[in-house]
Order: C-alpha cells, then sequence, then structure tokens
C-alpha cells in the first residue's frame, strides 16, 4: 500500500469530492431560476398549472441543495488535511473568497429557503415570491465566488508572492481575472442545460406514463426551449473560452487538440489514441489545416505543440479524451433540444421515440459537465495555482494508506447517495402520474426522508 502514490492518491479523492459535488450545485442554480420562472408565470397569469409545476420542481430543488451543501463540506476540510500547502501559499487569496461565498451567498440562501419551502400561505404571495427570488440570486452568487477563486487559479492576477506567500495587490484583478468571464458564463450555461434536461427528461418520462397534465406539458415546453437556445450559445462562449486558453494555458489547448510538434497550418484531430511514450498520436484522423483555423482564425496561424513545454503539460489522454466527449454530448444535446422544440411547436407533441430520448438525456448534462471540468482540472497540471504552486508541492506528508481507506469509503458512499438521488426523482415523478395527490411527499416529508 505504501507503494502507492499519495499525491496521485490525494488528487484521486479530491477529485472523487468535486465530482460528486458539482453535479447538485449545478442542478440547483438552474432549478432555482426556472422555480422563480414558474411562479411568476403563477402570478402573471393565475393559472394553477404553474404554481402545479412549482410545487412539483421544488421538492427536487430541495433534495439537490441538501446533497449539494452535505458533499461541500468534505472538501474543504481537505485544503488542511491533503493539501496544506495551498493554504500556505495562497491562503491570501482563497481564504476571503470563500468567506466571501459563504457570507453573501450561503447564509442568503440557506436565510429564505425556509420561507421558499414552507412559508406560502403563510406569508404573502409577494414575499414568497420575493423568497424564491433571493433564493435563486443565492445560488448564482455562490457560483460567481467559487469560479472566481477557480479562475484565478488558473490564470492568477493581482497578486505578489513576498516570503513564498501570495499577497492581494488588487481585489479586482483577483476576482475578474483574465478567465473569470469567460468560465462564469460558461459553467452557468452549463448548469441551464443541465436543469433544461433534467425538467425535460423528468416531464418526458411523465408523458410517456399518459400523464398529460398542464403542468407536466409547461415543464417539458420550458426545458426543451431553454436548452434549445442556450446550446448555441454555449458553443459560441466555449469557442471564446478555448481562445483565451490558447492565450493563457497554451500547454492545456494542445492536449485538448493533441498537437504534439509546434506549427503551422494545424490539423483538427477528430479522433486518434495519444500515446504520451512516443509523444504522436495512434490511428489518427484529421482534417488538415481546420485547428489553426478556428484557433487563431488563420488557415496558417501558428500553434504550439506539446513537446515545446518539456515536462510542464498536462497529461494528454485523459485531457483529450474528456474534450471530445464534452463536444459530443454537446452537439447532441443541440439535435434533441432543435428537433423536439420542432415537434412541440409545430406537431404540438412528442413522437413517443424522441420521449424516450428525452428520458435517456435527462442526465446527460452531468456527462458534458464533468467532461468539461475535468479538461480544465486536469488540463492544468502540473499546477494547482498556474505559474505558482505546483501540485506536488501543495500536497501533505499524508500517509497513502490512510488516503487509500478514506478514498474506498468516499467513493462507496458516493456510489449510494448518487444511486439514491437518481432513484428518487424518478420515484417523485413516478409517484405524481399514479400517487395522485394525497399520496405525493410532501416537500416537508421529503426533508424527512
Amino acid at each position: 500500500m505504501d507503494a502507492l502514490d499519495p499525491v496521485m492518491l490525494a488528487r484521486l479523492q479530491f477529485a472523487a469530492n468535486i465530482t460528486f459535488h458539482i453535479l447538485f450545485p449545478t442542478i440547483s442554480i438552474a432549478m432555482g431560476w426556472f422555480l422563480l420562472f414558474f411562479k411568476t408565470r403563477f402570478v402573471a397569469t393565475g393559472s394553477q398549472h404553474w404554481m402545479d409545476a412549482y410545487q412539483f420542481w421544488v421538492k427536487i430543488f430541495a433534495l439537490t441543495f441538501a446533497l449539494g451543501v452535505v458533499s461541500g463540506i468534505t472538501m474543504s476540510f481537505q485544503f488542511g488535511t491533503n493539501w496544506p500547502g495551498f493554504m500556505n501559499t495562497v491562503g491570501n487569496v482563497a481564504g476571503p473568497l470563500l468567506a466571501y461565498e459563504v457570507l453573501t451567498a450561503f447564509f442568503l440562501e440557506a436565510t429564505f429557503l425556509g420561507i421558499m419551502l414552507f412559508g406560502r400561505g403563510r406569508v404573502s404571495e409577494g414575499v414568497h415570491t420575493l423568497a424564491t427570488w433571493l433564493v435563486a440570486l443565492g445560488t448564482t452568487a455562490s457560483a460567481f465566488w467559487i469560479l472566481a477563486l477557480n479562475s484565478w487559479m488558473h490564470t492568477p492576477a493581482g497578486f505578489e508572492m513576498v516570503n513564498g506567500q501570495a499577497h492581494v495587490t488588487s481585489w479586482m484583478e483577483v476576482i475578474f481575472n483574465p478567465s473569470f468571464p469567460y468560465r462564469m458564463t460558461h459553467m452557468l450555461l452549463a448548469s441551464g442545460l443541465t436543469g433544461s434536461f433534467l425538467l425535460a427528461g423528468i416531464s418526458a418520462y411523465r408523458w410517456l406514463k399518459n400523464d398529460r397534465a398542464p403542468e407536466v406539458m409547461a415543464s417539458l415546453r420550458t426545458g426543451v426551449m431553454v436548452a434549445a437556445v442556450l446550446i448555441p450559445v454555449q458553443i459560441m462562449v466555449g469557442d471564446m473560452h478555448g481562445l483565451n486558453t490558447l492565450h493563457h494555458q497554451p500547454a492545456k489547448l494542445a492536449a485538448m487538440e493533441g498537437i504534439w510538434e509546434t506549427q503551422r497550418g494545424v490539423p483538427a484531430v477528430l479522433f486518434a489514441i495519444p500515446d504520451q511514450a512516443t509523444q504522436s498520436n495512434r490511428y489518427e484522423v484529421a482534417i488538415p489545416k481546420l485547428a489553426s483555423l478556428y484557433l487563431t482564425h488563420d488557415w496558417d496561424g501558428e500553434v504550439q505543440g506539446i513537446k515545446s513545454f518539456g515536462d510542464k503539460h498536462p497529461p494528454v489522454g485523459p485531457v483529450f479524451w474528456a474534450f471530445r466527449i464534452m463536444v459530443g454530448v454537446g452537439l447532441l444535446m443541440l439535435a434533441v433540444s432543435w428537433f423536439a422544440s420542432y415537434e412541440l411547436k409545430f406537431k404540438k407533441t412528442l413522437s413517443r421515440r424522441t420521449a424516450m430520448v428525452l428520458v435517456a438525456m435527462t442526465f446527460a448534462g452531468w456527462v458534458a459537465l464533468i467532461s468539461g471540468w475535468y479538461v480544465t482540472e486536469i488540463g492544468r497540471q502540473p499546477w494547482l495555482v498556474y505559474g505558482v504552486l505546483t501540485t506536488a508541492q501543495a500536497a501533505s506528508t499524508v500517509p497513502a494508506r490512510n488516503i487509500a481507506l478514506s478514498l474506498a469509503m468516499y467513493l462507496t458512499l458516493y456510489a449510494a447517495l448518487l444511486s439514491a438521488y437518481v432513484s428518487v426523482v424518478f420515484y417523485l415523478a413516478k409517484k405524481a402520474v399514479y400517487g395522485g395527490e394525497e399520496s405525493q411527499l410532501t416537500t416537508r416529508g421529503l426533508l424527512h426522508v
């Protein structure tokens, strides 16, 4: 057991934690705004089906929010147990940003969540709507601070090193660092798409069970139409984010594209098996010069290859494939959302086959999200804070066997919780179809499960 690399085990443990945690805030951010949309439509029109949609989806929001909070706590402990060098070196930057997230975002969410879940009928309709808006705002504010820190770790700015520690010289430059606008926008759009496909998938599941209630159709149309609008925007933002990465983290971009040699007229590699040992691609299928065009906007534009970075580049295979999974799932989401939108718009209903595809893609947003997150985080290696602190420098001296044991426990627990979450979401949908109002779980009852 001691032969295992403790740094790699610590990285795997944090990766397991962040992978599990990020699933839930991604949904709660989007779902907060969907709930606000349902509530404002109810207030504006007086149509009961909007409130019925609100009351169904607020249960899923409550479950998602709870798991997001619990899973987030474990990550903060790991800064001290597995990565003490991180806070020792950049704690003057990271500490305040994490504190701002708690003080301005989490407290806002936690304060008004109770009114949102249990206050209707006890407070005025306007106050309840305001509480829903503040909870939605809080989820987005939370993402703002976390992504400010994460972006700073990729493109650090507004600081100086004094005696081996980072000291802030400009908080505006720290927060609005060069990659922050692109990363924040990209993440919020990813959240919207994840929530949209969850909304559409669960509604399609109820539709397939012959539940054609107005609330189901309203939720279905909302999810499909929002996804159809957001995915083209996400593609454009992703392209801008890629250009920003080319400028600030060229080694990551080279790994994403599978480019080993610095050259002009770089081909776009569609498929290959990157070989780290030989520093080449096997079975490569590529389109000549296309990568130079979309990366530099010049058919003969020069792009740095992986070899030019020596040993300061990420592992190529995981970044290369994660990027293609993200793009592939994104294109599939585009096709499905547009086709479903066409059917709902012009045929006024879904075909059974389209509904089944939507159900199968209920959590497709998670696949694209995690793939993109792996591109971002693995692509930063060997740096923890780009150009400032390496992963190895920040790691603790905890024995490998201890990390391996806790990693196994985390993975077991997370697998059980994730299975339970997906099961409960579909259980709520099934109860909504077959159980009737009297047998449906109430929000209060759900929180006591």
